[in-house]
């Protein structure tokens, strides 16, 4: 008999990138990822609702970003409560040993409009995320959706810097960076 293992919805994303990138995303079926992990079609169920939820972490990352947020200390601007919520992303999920995973997802997503579709989503609902936070701060909302907005911007700049495999940096150093640039570039008259 099969010792139970853990992490099953870690198993079945690295499965499904796995078949992704061998056979590619429409060809890999649920009943193939489910195997390549050495689980049930039923349990891939479980966990997620359908094949292309599989690479997204679902609400991890809001729940990361809203931590940041809140825990930023309460005289903090909103840019800074945001680069607050990043160096959180950067600790808790963005670390080193994510690093290949999060590179080869991105390849994976890129190849395909539908992932991609996907993931323009889940960072409306990010920033969404981000501004009710901040707003539940006691920031005016139209503050709170112009600071969410750049935090996501800063964010995508970094990740993308980040998946870098000739890069070593640490999200959290490049996020801020990142959110640097974007002030100084708002900053233009």
């Amino acid at each position: 008999m099969a010792r139970w293992q853990p992490d099953a919805p870690g198993r079945l994303a690295t499965a499904a990138l796995d078949l992704f990138e061998e056979n590619g995303y429409e060809n890999t079926t649920v009943i193939e990822i489910a195997t390549r992990a050495g689980l049930t079609k039923s349990t891939f169920f479980r966990y997620f609702p359908d094949k292309r939820e599989v690479l997204f972490d679902r609400g991890t990352v809001t729940d990361f970003l809203i931590e940041g947020i809140t825990s930023a200390p309460p005289a903090a601007g909103p840019l800074d409560t945001v680069g607050n919520a990043l160096d959180t992303l950067g600790r808790t999920f963005f670390t080193p040993d994510r690093r290949e995973f999060s590179s080869r997802r991105q390849a994976v997503l890129n190849a395909n409009t539908e992932l991609r579709e996907r993931e323009a989503l889940k960072r409306l609902d990010l920033t969404t995320s981000m501004t009710e936070a901040l707003t539940r701060r006691g920031t005016p909302n139209l503050t709170a959706r112009v600071a969410a907005q750049l935090g996501g911007l800063s964010w995508e700049i970094a990740f993308n810097q980040w998946i870098d495999t000739n890069n070593n940096e640490d999200f959290g150093p490049l996020a801020q960076q990142a959110l640097t640039e974007v002030r100084t570039a708002g900053a233009l008259h």
